[in-house]
């Protein structure tokens, strides 16, 4: 299936691992729909692992298992559709899947066919207990062969957490969105590292086949299966969702639905960053790669990332990812307006919706430990001699 935008939903592991079940899950929708989530854009459900018995039957199909799911898997994805969401389930290339249940390795076709009847939309695909001598690439093609011969639009997600050097041939597969990094954390350090390692794959992620830097942990506070202590706080949360947006990057929240904050809410529904996140060109951001310090020295936590809208407008995020407080500058020159040209931009602050001015040549603002400002900005004239 070709997937235009990235796709935003909802994923049972963060929270709840193999502690899944059909009363979490059609609650989880109801949840969704009553929260405004649905309404924002969020439109995909999907159960990961755990939802199935240990071995097959003897015709080798997939189980289902019914101390979970009593009613049946169909009855769960009806229940989905229902709500307005399209339907995900889980899966493994290998022999078995990361919780040791039955994988796919060559059962492909069959279980192709066993997800298409109950109503799936949406097929993560893990990469755990793959023989060894397995052609990694040649199983994803395989399996996204085998769901476009069920007849049934079914996105499939690539899980394979950038082995086999991911990026460079999974689009080739007809995947709609690919992993490329190691399982995140509700820590800070693990956003911090999956979001610098990602800068290098921004050529690859574009409509139709969308880079997945894993589930989100906003929301979380340290509880469900990742969690530790009491998690990220909401400043770090807030770095997290806006650098996965700047990036377009599929949304795919981890927390439970039913206890959601109101903080964690506000930053899910941001209309501005998700219009960033949704930009239908989905262009990858231009580093900003010069930064500086009072000093002059550059700044290995700062980030400045700037992206070029599909109305004409830009976005600009200025990240630090540092553990102290520190004055970052955006050089316009280094981005492409040199201060001969006339030209400058007008900032409006996302999170605030204030206009948060114009300028000629240096926008500079102090920016917390881990945190990050975000900007609609717009090219203003502004005279030769600047403002």
């Amino acid at each position: 299936m070709y997937v235009k935008r990235p796709p935003m939903g909802w994923n049972s592991w963060n929270a709840f691992t193999n502690k899944i079940n059909d009363e979490i899950i059609r609650e989880t929708a109801d949840a969704m729909v009553e929260s405004g989530l649905a309404k924002a854009g969020y439109n995909y459900l999907v159960i990961d692992d755990a939802w199935l018995e240990r071995e097959r039957d003897k015709k080798g199909n997939l189980v289902v298992c019914l101390a979970k799911f009593p009613h049946g898997m169909k009855s769960v994805a009806d229940y989905v559709h229902s709500k307005g969401f399209k339907f995900g389930m889980y899966s493994s290339a290998g022999i078995r899947t990361c919780m040791d249940f039955p994988g796919s390795f060559g059962h492909e076709f069959q279980d192709a066919k066993f997800f298409a009847d109950i109503g799936v939309d949406f097929l993560k695909y893990d990469y755990c207990y793959k023989p060894s001598q397995a052609d990694g690439p040649m199983l994803y093609n395989r399996m996204s062969m085998a769901l476009k011969a069920t007849g049934r639009d079914i996105v499939l997600s690539a899980c394979n957490w950038g082995r086999d050097d991911t990026p460079q041939w999974v689009r080739s597969t007809g995947a709609g969105m690919f992993r490329s990094t190691r399982d995140i954390t509700d820590t800070y350090e693990s956003i911090r590292s999956i979001a610098l390692s990602q800068l290098d794959n921004l050529p690859y992620s574009a409509p139709g086949c969308f880079n997945d830097l894993d589930m989100l942990v906003a929301g979380l506070y340290g509880k469900g299966s990742i969690g530790f202590g009491e998690g990220c706080t909401d400043v770090e949360y807030r770095q997290h969702f806006a650098f996965w947006c700047m990036l377009s990057a599929p949304l795919v929240l981890g927390m439970d639905i039913r206890s959601m904050s109101d903080e964690t809410y506000r930053l899910l529904t941001n209309r501005e960053l998700l219009d960033i996140d949704q930009d239908e060109e989905a262009r990858p951001p231009y580093i900003h790669k010069l930064q500086f310090n009072d000093d002059g020295l550059g700044n290995e936590n700062m980030r400045v990332l700037f992206k070029h809208l599909s109305d004409g407008t830009y976005a600009i995020g200025i990240f630090n990812f540092g553990d102290e407080d520190t004055k970052a500058s955006v050089r316009f020159y280094d981005i492409g307006i040199d201060s001969r040209c006339g030209y400058g931009f007008r900032l409006k602050d996302i999170f605030t919706g204030e206009d948060a001015g114009t300028y000629h040549e240096i926008y500079t603002q102090q920016i917390p430990a881990h945190d990050c400002r975000i900007y609609r900005a717009e090219l203003v004239e502004c005279g030769y001699g600047g403002l």
